[in-house]
């Protein structure tokens, strides 16, 4: 499963389902593990938040230009979509 296809499910299930929904936006970790089977690595953190007809979020990725791997691999790439 692609992470576009997980954010779909997410999303969809966010949208059908308001427990769910409560508890991704107050618990984001447990709700994906709950629902979907995920655990995120304790690195990781996941901040939801929801759009209106009058809010939005731009979300800008890290520039990939300052990304460097504790290994000195090369960082992974980040693309639109």
């Amino acid at each position: 499963m692609s992470l576009e296809s997980l954010k779909v499910q997410i999303i969809q299930k966010a949208w059908t389902d308001p427990e769910f929904k409560a508890k991704l936006m107050a618990d984001p970790r447990s709700a994906l593990q709950a629902s979907f089977g995920i655990t995120l690595p304790a690195e990781i953190e996941i901040l939801p938040v929801e759009e209106t007809l009058s809010r939005y979020y731009l979300v800008i990725p890290p520039n990939p230009a300052e990304l460097e791997r504790p290994d000195g691999s090369d960082a992974p790439e980040y693309v639109w979509s």
